[in-house]
């Protein structure tokens, strides 16, 4: 077939002089491919037009007659996997089209159209591009691969791999050719390796792509080591350590690490407030830990860990702690001064205060907002009273706040200094009354005693009545004498 097409090329060429020529075409597989093909555009003769395969004969044929055939292994569940355009006759494009493309679509086509005595000959090689991975969803730390391959192969051919639409570097792994690629991957599998994988082939000033997604399981979130979690003191934080969904973590440790040590990081005590597990939580793959009362002590990095169809996960973190430190105001002024402190602000770009207050009814609102690290306010002012938050900024955004709250005398200062003798002299008033009680107890409690000690001795008592009376009486007869 192919020597009859050469032949009868060669022959309408001497004769007609017609044309030939030559396009590449890279397309990804599972997508649609458009073939060229330029007819005669000025010409308005009814063309004859051919579409045939290298080894494979003729896959779509137009008569002038209008008649159309198509090849038999061109139809899939009934649908015919390639057309050709008629509206686009009238321009002199012939077109084909290849829908949902696979490897074994690759190799070299001709188009053929006879037009008002005109032959023009289309030799088209398509180069279908596949990406592929050796495990879609690898587990952390072993071996991947992430294929390229072009059917046809084409020789000399560059290729450029891009992974989440950036070029990729590889690190530890190769990037290498082999008999059945064009160009492989191997590497071990991380998070890095997550995302999206374009190879970028180039080929006689033309280009194609093809893309595949690469998922590594294991531990999720945190996404990557030393990830920071900040929090502020006195409050509840969480330190997260999911992992993937298909998975089965056994033997969780949490541990926390030394802050220095020269070759193997070691364990560290853990805070009194940790729990290795969050309260109430019923997911598997969850083996997130707490701190129920975080301290400015409790920074550092901690360590989470399973182990994963015999292969031991971990992943680090670093718990970063703020608070806030207010000066003492010295006797001179009335200022005082709030600083936001963060046991690492490597990542802080950002500082900015903002006051929250109050009114009757407990309704919160935003009052003023101030920028920078340090805030000075007046200790006396009512204006300041209330709840300072330092809210620290990162390059992506809102990293976490720390709250400071204000309870100032200034509201009780007026009423000192205006009624400052008042409340004097009430203080002496009740201190006199006090005392004045204390004497009259006193006394009670002496007259108390004093009839107690009388009432001991009955007889004596009955005594002294007697000899009262007598001397009365005795008075009362010298009266009358």
């Amino acid at each position: 077939m192919l020597l009859e097409y050469f032949i009868f090329g060669v022959i309408s060429f001497l004769m007609t002089g017609a044309q030939c020529k030559e396009a590449e075409v890279f397309a990804e597989a599972g997508s649609q491919a458009v073939l060229p093909c330029k007819g005669n555009p000025s010409s308005r003769a009814v063309p004859l037009i051919v579409w045939s395969k290298d080894k494979k004969g003729t896959i779509w044929r137009k008569e002038k007659t209008g008649l159309r055939y198509w090849g038999s292994s061109w139809s899939s569940k009934g649908t015919q996997r390639i057309q050709c355009p008629h509206f686009q006759f009238e321009r002199g494009d012939f077109s084909l089209q290849i829908n949902n493309v696979g490897k074994e679509d690759g190799g070299v086509y001709f188009c053929r159209v006879e037009q008002g005595g005109h032959v023009t000959q289309n030799v088209v090689t398509l180069r279908i591009i596949a990406v592929s991975v050796s495990s879609s969803g690898p587990v952390w730390g072993n071996n991947v691969l992430i294929s390229c391959n072009v059917t046809p192969k084409p020789q000399g051919a560059s290729v450029e791999w891009m992974l989440n639409n950036s070029p990729f570097v590889p690190q530890a792994g190769i990037i290498s050719e082999r008999a059945d690629a064009l160009s492989v991957v191997s590497e071990k599998a991380t998070v890095r390796l997550t995302g999206k994988w374009t190879c970028i082939v180039g080929y006689k000033g033309d280009e194609g792509r093809a893309s595949a997604a690469l998922t590594v399981k294991g531990i999720i979130n945190p996404s990557k080591d030393s990830a920071k979690v900040y929090a502020a003191v006195g409050s509840t934080v969480t330190l997260p350590c999911v992992f993937s969904p298909g998975l089965s973590p056994s033997n969780p440790v949490w541990e926390k690490l030394k802050p220095s040590y020269l070759f193997k990081p070691s364990p560290d005590r853990l805070p009194a407030s940790f729990s290795p597990t969050l309260p109430n939580s019923q997911d598997p793959l969850d083996k997130s830990a707490s701190l129920k009362e975080v301290g400015f002590e409790d920074e550092g990095k901690y360590r989470c860990s399973g182990t994963i169809e015999g292969q031991r996960l971990s992943r680090t973190m670093q718990l970063v702690v703020a608070k806030i430190e207010s000066s003492i105001p010295s006797k001179k002024t009335d200022s005082m001064t709030l600083t936001c402190q963060l046991t690492d602000s490597s990542e802080v770009t950002d500082y900015e205060w903002v006051h929250m207050v109050y009114d009757l009814n407990g309704t919160q609102s935003v009052g003023s907002t101030q920028k920078g690290k340090t805030l000075s306010i007046s200790q006396d002012s009512e204006e300041n009273q209330g709840e300072w938050t330092c809210v620290f900024y990162g390059k992506g955004g809102i990293l976490g706040n720390v709250t400071h709250h204000i309870h100032l005398m200034s509201g009780l200062s007026g009423q000192k200094s205006s009624g400052g003798s008042h409340n004097t002299a009430a203080i002496v008033g009740l201190s006199f009354l006090l005392l004045v009680l204390l004497l009259i107890l006193a006394q009670m409690y002496k007259n108390y005693q004093r009839r107690r000690r009388a009432f001991q001795y009955p007889a004596l008592e009955t005594i002294v009545h007697t000899i009262s009376n007598e001397r009365e009486e005795r008075e009362r007869s010298r009266v009358k004498k």
